[in-house]
């Protein structure tokens, strides 16, 4: 994540929060490292309630993700979060 915050930077981007989805740290998780992510978010529900509070309080114009997103995924991520969603490589990507 710090390489990831740092290629964002040199881009002239502001970083204001970092989050990370954690798997197997409780009993629940451990159970669910088996399973794979959400394929409609990526993240758990919960995670997504917690990126959203974070954007809303920082102000944030986008949240960028270190993972690749589906087209889907950023169209609901976007819609969740209510401003765009997007992944580092389509930024790399973009230039």
């Amino acid at each position: 994540m710090a390489s990831a915050a740092a290629e964002l930077a040199a881009r002239g981007a502001r970083v204001v929060a970092q989050t990370v989805q954690r798997r197997g740290v409780s009993d629940g998780g451990v159970q669910k490292m088996g399973l794979p992510y959400s394929s409609r978010t990526l993240l758990t529900y919960g995670k997504v309630r917690e990126v959203a509070q974070a954007c809303n309080q920082a102000n944030a114009d986008a949240v960028i993700f270190v993972a690749s997103l589906t087209e889907r995924q950023q169209r609901t991520l976007t819609d969740m979060l209510g401003r765009p969603a997007v992944s580092l490589s389509d930024i790399v990507a973009a230039d």
